[in-house]
């Protein structure tokens, strides 16, 4: 059987890290965001978010994310509104990739989906094995900001802690030296699940 992993961690921690670190060890991997980005592409969920918030959200007919945010962000109902209609939609992506990875032969060392709400959302019921990367919160906040994620502390009140999420997880990775170093710990991870 193939390991089926969720990654998840805070804004900043170093997941997009992690993820392509797990790669690079022979992991097939997935990202929700890159999945949501596609949905967003979509005619079906452009029409529905406009419909939503209004026409400045879909400038040009292309979904703005940034602006998107600004508006689910705006009320709980708006929130929940959105991660009614992209959730549902994420879940079967994950599926049908999911089921292709069991066709591969030889299969990947495991199927690891980069998932930042994971707990939030209950997703971790549908993997084998979750994976927390952590680190220092000031480092986190820093690295974000860097990223421009400006809206941090706003968006991280919505997630369950560092410290919740490592409680949940599996595994748990401190992210706070080299890539080379996160992929050492990544890699005995792998070690650990594969068959």
């Amino acid at each position: 059987m193939l390991p089926f992993v969720g990654l998840t961690g805070g804004i900043g921690a170093g997941k997009s890290t992690a993820l392509a670190a797990l790669e690079r060890l022979g992991a097939a991997t997935l990202s929700t965001d890159a999945v949501v980005h596609e949905l967003y592409g979509t005619d079906e969920v452009r029409d529905a978010v406009t419909e939503r918030f209004g026409p400045d959200v879909a400038p040009g007919g292309v979904v703005d994310r940034s602006a998107v945010a600004r508006a689910a962000f705006a009320t709980p109902e708006d929130r929940a509104w959105l991660e009614q209609l992209l959730w549902p939609r994420v879940g079967a992506r994950v599926w049908a990739w999911r089921e292709q990875l069991a066709k591969l032969d030889p299969p990947p060392r495991a199927g690891v989906v980069e998932t930042p709400l994971l707990f939030e959302a209950g997703m971790q019921g549908a993997y084998d094995a979750t994976i927390a990367v952590v680190v220092d919160e000031q480092l986190r906040a820093d690295r974000a900001a860097a990223r421009g994620h400006h809206a941090v502390d706003e968006r991280t009140a919505r997630q369950l802690s560092q410290k919740e999420k490592a409680e949940r997880a599996t595994y748990v990775v401190l992210n706070d030296g080299t890539v080379e170093q996160l992929r050492g710990k990544l890699s005995s991870i792998l070690d650990m699940l594969s068959p």
